[in-house]
This record gives C-alpha cells, sequence and structure tokens, in this order.
C-alpha cells in the first residue's frame, strides 16, 4: 500500500471509531441522566465530543486523501501538466 492509500485507510478507521465512541458516550450520558448521576453524564457527554471529534478527523482525512488523488491525476509521468 502507498502513503496515500494509507492515509484513506486510517480515516475510514478513524470514522468509524469516532462513530462508535460518539454513541457509546450519547449511552452513557442519557444512562448518568436516567439515573442522576451528573458525574456519568458529563464523562458521557466528554465521550460523545470526542468521538464527534474523530469522526470528523477521519472525513477530513478522506477527503484530503481523495483531492490529492485527484490532484496528481491532473500531471502526467514526467510532472508536466495535463490539459
Amino acid at each position: 500500500m502507498d502513503k496515500n492509500n494509507n492515509m484513506a485507510d486510517k480515516g475510514m478507521a478513524n470514522e468509524i471509531k469516532g462513530n462508535v465512541k460518539e454513541t457509546v458516550g450519547k449511552v452513557r450520558g442519557d444512562l448518568g441522566d436516567a439515573v442522576d448521576n451528573s458525574s456519568e453524564h458529563l464523562k458521557g457527554r466528554a465521550q460523545q465530543a470526542k468521538g464527534n471529534i474523530q469522526k470528523n478527523a477521519g472525513k477530513a482525512e478522506q477527503k484530503i486523501d481523495e483531492n490529492l488523488n485527484r490532484s496528481s491525476s491532473d500531471y502526467d509521468d514526467d510532472g508536466a501538466k495535463k490539459y
């Protein structure tokens, strides 16, 4: 695998892990709220926010990889711009 594929793969992994972390955090926060445990509620919301950040970072990595691949296809093997 080349460097760009690793970036796309890493982005997809971060997006998936972020989604899971965000969901678990939401459930944890809701459970903390339901049992009137403010500490668990806050921990859950913090975990949810971290998951959201990780998910969006993964999306950004994938978008960067997509743009890099698109840009590199604009040039031929000698580095000259294709028209």
